[in-house]
């Protein structure tokens, strides 16, 4: 643990993001190990600066590429680390606005991370950057398709 409690999982979690994302993004994160074999699961709340519903979050995220939308507003009608076993995918489930702060949502997502991990991202967001021209392949090289 660290000075303030925080595990290094989490710490990480709160470093990553604002890297990725925003260095000025307030980000907590609780880390709990459970026994599963395969597959890490995050329980996301989200407070944006802008409103966005539900509905129109569902319909971004059914749009994204290497997301799955299963958001079914039924017992079981969410994913589990049990059924993402084996999909390169990441599962997003019980997608809802949250009223406790405003511009906020709340999600489920879950993805198998012995198949959609670090190395599966890193070349997914460079390809990205590269297909949008964000970044240019050195001199001699050439972009593959993965």
């Amino acid at each position: 643990f660290l000075d303030d409690g925080s595990t290094k999982e989490e710490w990480k979690m709160v470093v990553e993001t604002k890297k990725i994302l925003d260095p000025k993004i307030k980000v907590t994160a609780t880390c709990v190990r459970v026994p599963v074999f395969v597959g890490h699961s995050e329980a996301i709340n989200i407070e944006m600066e802008n409103e966005l519903s539900a509905e129109d979050a569902q319909r971004i995220l059914r749009e994204a590429p290497g997301v799955v939308l299963h958001d079914k507003r039924e017992d079981g009608g969410y994913i589990t680390p049990v059924e993402c076993v084996g999909d390169f995918a990441t599962f997003v489930s019980r997608v809802r606005e949250d009223p406790t702060v405003e511009n906020g949502l709340n999600l489920w997502c879950v993805s198998d991370n012995l198949r959609k991990g670090a190395a599966l991202n890193a070349v997914q967001i460079a390809q990205l950057l590269d297909e949008t021209g964000v970044i240019k392949p050195a001199s001699g090289y050439r972009s593959i398709a993965v």
